[in-house]
């Protein structure tokens, strides 16, 4: 069975940092694009970063210059590096995986989700 699993969120304070990392099981990534979402309950879910398969990045202006997206060269995994956390980063992280060998990554039309980590951000 094909799932991601997300892993790495927690309690952080304002200014502190977090890898949050999204596991593959029962298939690699290597041609699939991978995003990360957040969601604040009552809100929409967001699309913050994606890592398309041969690479290239794509940041929302909330997380951009903070956030680094990452993929591992087995294609198992991808992380969410978050550095200078803010307390409206509060969430819950998901990763999602779209089938896409070629071309850029995006945040719609996703083919598998994970479950979602936690990310609290407080004093």
């Amino acid at each position: 069975q094909r799932q991601l699993v997300e892993s790495g969120g927690g309690l952080v304070q304002p200014g502190g940092s977090l890898r949050l990392s999204c596991a593959a099981s029962g298939f690699t990534l290597g041609n699939y694009a991978v995003g990360w979402f957040r969601q604040v309950p009552g809100k929409e879910r967001e699309g913050i970063s994606c890592i398309s398969s041969a690479g290239r990045t794509n940041y929302a202006e909330s997380v951009k210059g903070r956030f680094t997206i990452s993929r591992d060269n087995a294609q198992k995994s991808v992380f969410l590096q978050m550095n200078s956390l803010k307390p409206e980063d509060t969430a819950i992280y998901y990763c999602a995986a779209d089938f896409k060998p070629y071309g850029a990554c995006g945040y719609t039309d996703m083919d598998y989700w994970g479950k979602g980590t936690l990310v609290t951000v407080s004093s």
